[in-house]
């Protein structure tokens, strides 16, 4: 997956309120299906397909204990949408201060 591509199923993956629900609930750390399902209006096998998106995002880690899955954040996923945060807001930034300059050297020339 292209890291395109991979920004845009974070993105995706993060635009229903319901998964970062899902997100909130795991920054405490990981937890099987039916801890995070528990508390929440929907069913349990529709929080099994938000967790299903979160996972392919690359946004949640899987790992079995026993005869049960464990949901983690998954560190990279959280790492590589950071970066791009940081990028995009480097180059707004960077837009601001160019936009500042040419303003500058406008007022400078009357």
């Amino acid at each position: 997956m292209s890291y395109e591509d991979a920004i845009a199923a974070t993105m995706t993956a993060l635009a229903d309120p319901t998964r970062r629900d899902i997100i909130q609930r795991l920054r405490s750390g990981p937890l099987p299906v039916g801890a995070i399902a528990a508390p929440m209006p929907i069913s349990r096998p529709a929080v099994s397909q938000h967790l299903r998106v979160l996972s392919d995002a690359g946004l949640l880690t899987v790992t079995p204990a026993g005869n049960r899955r464990l949901y983690a954040i998954a560190p990279d996923g959280v790492d590589r949408l950071r970066q791009y945060l940081d990028d995009l807001w480097d180059d707004a930034l960077a837009a601001f201060a160019r936009a500042a300059e040419d303003q500058a050297k406008g007022k400078s020339d009357e």
